[in-house]
């Protein structure tokens, strides 16, 4: 291989690099710009807590169902821990927990009444 075509090879292959990178950077940013907040996610009624102490989805899309399953693997894991420390059981934890969440909603977002139905709290 001669120097020009070596020259060359070397070029390309940090462009790829470099464009790749781009690529990598940018998807980065499109990702982040559509990930949405817990907030933004109760405020646009995509969301609301359920008398379980849990989150549920209101409005059925990906982006809130990946919320949904976030925010509710943490709150079990804190369930759990409360639970285990005050030697109650975990439905008992998360009816007080559904309780207090549904008196904390803000007026306006969505909970989900006794017959399982979303409805904007008052």
């Amino acid at each position: 291989m001669n120097k020009l075509t070596s020259n060359i090879i070397k070029r390309g292959a940090r462009n790829i690099a470099q464009t790749l990178t781009f690529a990598l950077f940018a998807t980065t940013i499109a990702f982040s710009a559509w990930a949405i907040s817990l907030d933004d996610a109760k405020q646009h009624g995509l969301i609301g807590e359920m008398q379980n102490g849990y989150l549920g989805v209101v409005v059925d899309s990906a982006e809130a169902q990946s919320l949904v399953a976030s925010v509710n693997e943490k709150r079990k894991s804190i369930y759990l821990n409360l639970a285990r420390k005050n030697k109650i059981t975990l439905a008992q934890v998360t009816a007080l927990a559904g309780e207090k969440a549904l008196s904390k909603t803000q007026p306006g977002h969505f909970i989900q009444n006794a017959a399982g139905q979303w409805v904007k709290k008052q």
